[in-house]
């Protein structure tokens, strides 16, 4: 059977695949995997519908079979989550009423998962919201405007992080308690670090603004820039937070490398080519959507009642 022939259409996208109801999901990944790796350097995201499911343990082994390789570690958090065992993990646990923006998972940091799946297990009821938007990093790119592009390439990105007034504690970033062991993973991770007062931390990390996908040869928009900077956060937050902390002690904020601000027009920009590009469809229970996590970025729609979606990583990557 080949995959491409059998994609469909949703939210606009062939990016549905839609398996014949009762197919062992072990078996399916087993047969398909080679196909659906080439798929998602081609597409970038599929939808695969009408496999079932026993809970978190057989998602993450359909996971390993599909992508051939162990599940990652979260490490280096930037967001709340619970490990369910085997390395997989609930999505972000912010509150419902929160949207969270499009964004490459860890763009912000020097090694990423190349594939991402997300499970529905508890798909949200009808008109309820929670949906998870995807788009194109490579869409993203060509919206932009060059001479932005330009610039954000040549000055690069300098991530700030705060831990502990409102951000998570480093403890649960960095999964331990031992300072020493920060230091390592800071030190060999290229990011600065200081410790401040009442056991805080403060790290700064420099990365690009664009990456080249190693298989594809495309350039593609990889980064949090948007996500990261204060003027992110929506209304009266945006306004407490800054009237709360000084400008180097904000829980999360975003630079140029050099150190110097980034224009908010900018920003804006960057935020609107998402607007443009993301589309999204309605969960169903069981549906499994596969990411190339440098091609295609996700998001979160606000929610209420029940909802919940699981989350795998794979195929780890280093910035050279």
């Amino acid at each position: 059977m080949n995959l491409r022939n059998e994609l469909q259409e949703i939210a606009g996208r062939n990016i549905l695949l839609q398996v014949k109801p009762l197919t062992h999901s072990l078996d399916w990944a087993r047969q398909n995997k080679e196909q659906v790796q080439s798929l998602l350097h081609d597409q970038g995201a599929l939808l695969v519908r009408g496999l079932r499911f026993h809970g978190s343990k057989q998602f993450g082994q359909f996971l390993e079979e599909l992508f051939e390789h162990s599940l990652a570690e979260y490490t280096y958090r930037s967001t709340p989550r619970t490990k369910l065992g085997g390395n997989v993990y609930t999505a972000t646990e912010y509150h419902p009423s929160e949207t969270i923006p499009q964004h490459n998972e860890s763009s912000y940091a020097n090694a990423w998962a190349m594939h991402i799946g997300f499970f529905c297990m508890i798909p949200p009821g009808p008109g309820m919201g929670g949906a998870t938007p995807l788009a194109d990093s490579r869409e993203v790119l060509a919206r932009l405007p060059a001479a932005l592009v330009e610039k954000f390439e040549k000055k690069k990105l300098q991530y700030v992080r705060n831990y502990g007034n409102v951000d998570l504690p480093w403890s649960e970033v960095f999964q331990t308690n031992d300072k020493r062991e920060v230091e390592a993973f800071c030190e060999s991770n290229d990011i600065a670090f200081e410790w401040t007062d009442n056991n805080g931390l403060r790290t700064r990390q420099t990365t690009p603004a664009t990456e080249v996908h190693p298989v594809t040869g495309e350039k593609v928009w990889f980064n949090q820039a948007h996500l990261f900077h204060v003027s992110g956060l929506a209304g009266e937050v945006g306004r407490d937070m800054q009237a709360l902390y000084r400008v180097e002690d904000l829980p999360r904020n975003v630079y140029f490398g050099d150190g110097t601000p980034i224009d908010v027009a900018d920003l804006d920009q960057i935020r609107a080519a998402y607007d443009e590009v993301k589309f999204h469809f309605e969960w169903q229970k069981d549906d499994i959507v596969l990411l190339d996590n440098m091609l295609y970025t996700h998001g979160r729609q606000p929610y209420s009642g029940a909802r919940k979606v699981l989350v795998g990583m794979a195929r780890t990557r280093t910035r050279t």
